[in-house]
């Protein structure tokens, strides 16, 4: 009788046992994982402005760690220029630096967006002395009348 006794008792703590686990693995397996991935304001593709015989397109061609595009303005009564654009996002700012040749001459110029609605409107602010540059990019005005339009870059 003691062995029964004692042979029903290894054989409920070892059923316990295994109970124990099997309940840890299925808590284990239930959990979900969840993995977000990063999402952007900012889209590769064109970008343009055209109304009124004033003309405005960003082409960005790359986005990493930098921002890379080509951006055209030909605006009415103005002469055109054309060029490479490279800068940051920074939350819904994008601000770089807009390489272009005018007139045949090469300059650069600072120049900013922000980012809103598939949308990207141009900011203006106070410029340093030399006039290629954001004096403070904190102050910046997004007030453009010209918003770029995400576009279909076949057009």
């Amino acid at each position: 009788m003691k062995k029964i006794l004692v042979l029903f008792l290894v054989t409920t703590v070892a059923i316990s046992c295994k109970k124990k686990e099997s309940k840890n693995d299925t808590l284990q397996e239930s959990k979900e994982v969840v993995v977000e991935t990063p999402t952007t304001l900012l889209q590769v593709g064109c970008y343009e402005y055209s109304k009124d015989g004033n003309q405005i397109s960003l082409e960005i061609i790359e986005i990493d760690n930098t921002i890379k595009g080509n951006i055209t303005y030909a605006l009415a009564e103005k002469d055109s220029n054309t060029g490479t654009f490279i800068g940051e996002l920074n939350e819904d700012k994008l601000i770089g630096t807009y390489t272009f040749s005018s007139e045949g001459t090469e300059s650069t110029r600072e120049v900013a967006f922000m980012v809103k609605d598939n949308q990207l409107i141009e900011g203006f602010g106070e410029l340093n002395e030399t006039g290629n540059a954001f004096k403070d990019k904190t102050n910046i005005s997004y007030t453009s009348t010209m918003p770029l339009t995400k576009i279909d870059c076949t057009k």
